[in-house]
């Protein structure tokens, strides 16, 4: 009996394609569950709809309002784990394999979520960097903004994630106002259209942000153009053509590709028998080797230990893999599953026979495996495969077995395990396995040039460590090279690959005024009502107070260091401080000042104002001397509601001078400022 056809949704509907479409099959049974095919797909109707309708949805919400809509979305998904669990286990996957892709996608959308929140501006635009002042006189500025690309991202992924894929890379575009297509790899495709059910019948996302091709992606590229971008994930022969399309060279298309990558672990010489850091490195390869039957971007393949300690990390790998019972997910003590399918099973062993070539297998049988609770023909099984390999032969390091699959390779001296990692020729990700400060940094130097991500791994971090192969949202995900060149997540870096950086030249009230935020020389404005009187909704840009003039006295000083015990000699010792060449005299704590700066803008009296949490940039520009006169100009620089509080963030910019003029101090002030609605 024929399964259904994989449904795409696409121009704000569900579209079933007219033909049969191709099988999709059970890794571990064979059988068919679905077919799939994009044909008849409009595809620059697709991206028409994404650019015209779901990309001016997204850029009316800031990005704390999106940053609450995607945790709102983790949250949704979280309560439907168990159904995309069940699908996951026709992909091969265990349990525990389902976890860290489903789990791992969702954590992905909650972080991102969190960090915006923190990170970003509660805006649609973001300030980058210090204002520049490009003209002596302050009239003529300099600022970079970001803003949404107006486009489509359209990203394309590999079968081995079918839903971390999918929504690692919706994340940061959804959080810098861009809307997405989705087109996952096919053997695995029916585990992210269940995905994007949920996320379409959650309603929780604009018309038109999310968009999913079950199928082929047609003529979609030649629609490109220079505001959409290509994420892109799966082989590098692949990468070269997509990157290479006609319209992406053309239009200067944004691609970014995650691709092939002989990912490393290299155990450290004082890491021998008997130590935490042998039995560390031991767990991390078998680990890599099994979790998705290998079948990770990041998993081990090269496997580098010192040639003393070659027989005994391959004799304690060799015991582990002998405890890894293969098989049906839902077979008792299973703990790796099938690869995704019988045509991934045959890639696998071409790879492995030309490891051979170089090498000889010590562990394992790839034409054989003994399978609990399925059919090892009709299933894609495969067994774990440890390999011993010749380091200056070429193929353990152009050769990557995309399964349970790893290579042992000695090595005898530091810079020859540098030299080796680099003929990998660019990896996602590379472990150092040792407790020796010095050979962790002469390895970690050496071989970061080739790689994304280097995780050391010792006794002191392992209780906290995440493990080689889990790339995680705070951090770059991607690699130089063969890895594909490109970065995703990376936490905000990750939002603004998809936003457009922009060199503002303005004067400062036009800078402020397209920025959102004071800059100094704007205009500022003073009124009889005292700042710190006003709810957040009664503030502005330029709002300000003058405060002053505080004299600063002898007795001032003398009691600030007695009652701190701050008796710094430039503020004690008259002779002392007469040496010192930049005072000449004593002078005042540049904290005193700061205090006293205080005292003339606070109001003391119960207000919107709710607390200062913070001061950031302080710095004491000039010397303040005995009877120097000190006036405060406190400024409204920015104001950041929190949406879920009844209270914001405001930003304030302290200008202490002098009597001549001069500044003093400069600093901001931050504080958090009752929203009037809830006072």
């Amino acid at each position: 009996m024929t399964t259904a056809l994989l449904r795409s949704h696409v121009s704000g509907d569900w579209y079933t394609a007219q033909d049969d479409g191709r099988p999709l099959h059970d890794a571990v049974t064979g059988e068919e569950v679905a077919r799939i095919s994009s044909s008849g797909l409009d595809f620059a109707a697709a991206l028409d709809f994404g650019r015209r309708t779901g990309g001016p949805a997204l850029r009316e919400l800031t990005f704390h309002q999106r940053a609450a809509l995607l945790k709102a979305l983790g949250q949704h998904l979280r309560e439907h784990r168990e159904e995309l669990y069940a699908v996951s286990a026709q992909t091969g996957a265990t349990l525990g394999d389902s976890k860290f892709d489903v789990d791992g996608g969702i954590g992905v959308l909650l972080a991102y979520a969190s960090k915006a929140k923190r990170e970003l501006p509660n805006d649609t635009v973001v300030v980058e960097g210090d204002v520049e002042t490009l003209g002596r006189g302050g009239t003529f500025l300099g600022q970079h903004v970001l803003t949404p690309l107006r486009g489509v991202t359209v990203q394309v992924n590999a079968f081995n994630f079918p839903v971390w894929g999918p929504l690692e890379k919706l994340a940061p575009a959804f959080l810098a106002g861009v809307p997405t297509l989705i087109k996952p790899a096919s053997p695995t495709a029916f585990l992210t259209a269940k995905l994007v059910e949920l996320v379409v019948d959650s309603g929780l996302l604009p018309e038109g942000a999310v968009q999913f091709v079950a199928g082929g992606l047609g003529d979609c590229f030649e629609h490109l153009t220079g505001q959409d971008l290509v994420s892109f994930t799966g082989s590098a022969s692949t990468a070269q053509t997509l990157r290479s399309h006609p319209a992406i060279v053309r239009n200067a298309v944004r691609f970014s590709a995650e691709a092939d990558s002989l990912n490393l672990a290299a155990l450290g010489p004082d890491a021998g028998p008997g130590t935490d850091e042998f039995d560390l490195f031991v767990k991390a390869l078998t680990t890599e080797m099994t979790v998705k039957a290998g079948q990770k971007c990041t998993a081990i393949r090269r496997a580098f230990v010192p040639r003393a300690h070659l027989d005994a990390v391959v004799e304690a790998a060799s015991a582990r893999l002998a405890t890894v019972v293969v098989g049906a997910p839902d077979a008792e003590g299973v703990r790796m599953g099938a690869l995704a399918s019988l045509d991934q099973r045959e890639e696998v062993r071409r790879s492995v026979k030309a490891l051979r070539d170089a090498g000889r297998i010590v562990y394992g049988d790839p034409g054989h495996v003994e399978v609990t609770g399925a059919d090892a023909d009709r299933g894609a099984f495969v067994s774990p495969l440890l390999l011993v390999g010749d380091p200056d032969r070429a193929e353990p390091h152009e050769v990557e077995a995309f399964g349970p699959v790893a290579t042992v390779l000695p090595y005898d001296t530091t810079d020859r395990l540098v030299e080796y990692a680099a003929r990998g020729q660019g990896s996602l990700a590379g472990s150092v396995v040792s407790a020796d400060p010095a050979f962790v940094r002469e390895v970690v130097l050496g071989i970061a040039p080739f790689h994304g991500r280097v995780h050391v791994l010792n006794a002191r971090d392992a209780g906290e460590s995440t493990g080689h192969g889990s790339p995680l949202p705070q951090l770059v995900h991607g690699g130089p090279g063969r890895a594909g060149g490109g970065e995703e997540m990376g936490g905000i870096r990750g939002v603004l690959h998809h936003m457009q950086r922009t060199a503002v030249q303005a004067d400062p009230d036009s800078l402020a005024a397209i920025t959102g935020r004071w800059v100094t020389g704007a205009q500022r404005h003073e009124s009889d009502v005292h700042p710190f009187r006003r709810h957040l909704e009664e503030l502005r840009p330029g709002d300000c107070l003058v405060a002053g003039p505080r004299r600063v006295t002898r007795t001032d000083v003398e009691h600030f260091a007695e009652f701190t015990g701050d008796t710094f000699y430039a503020h004690m010792d008259e002779a002392a401080a007469a040496a010192n060449p930049l005072f000449g005299q004593r002078v005042a704590h540049g904290y005193l000042v700061v205090s006293l700066a205080a005292g003339l803008f606070v109001d003391p009296d119960p207000g919107p104002v709710l607390a200062n949490f913070g001061v950031d940039g302080l710095r004491f520009l000039t010397p303040v001397r005995f009877d120097d006169e000190l006036t405060v100009t406190l400024t409204c620089k920015q104001l950041t509601p929190r949406e879920s509080a009844g209270y914001g963030e405001v930003r304030w910019d302290a200008d202490v001078t002098r009597q001549d003029g001069e500044s003093v101090a400069r600093y901001d002030v931050l504080t958090l400022v009752a929203k009037k609605e809830e006072s």
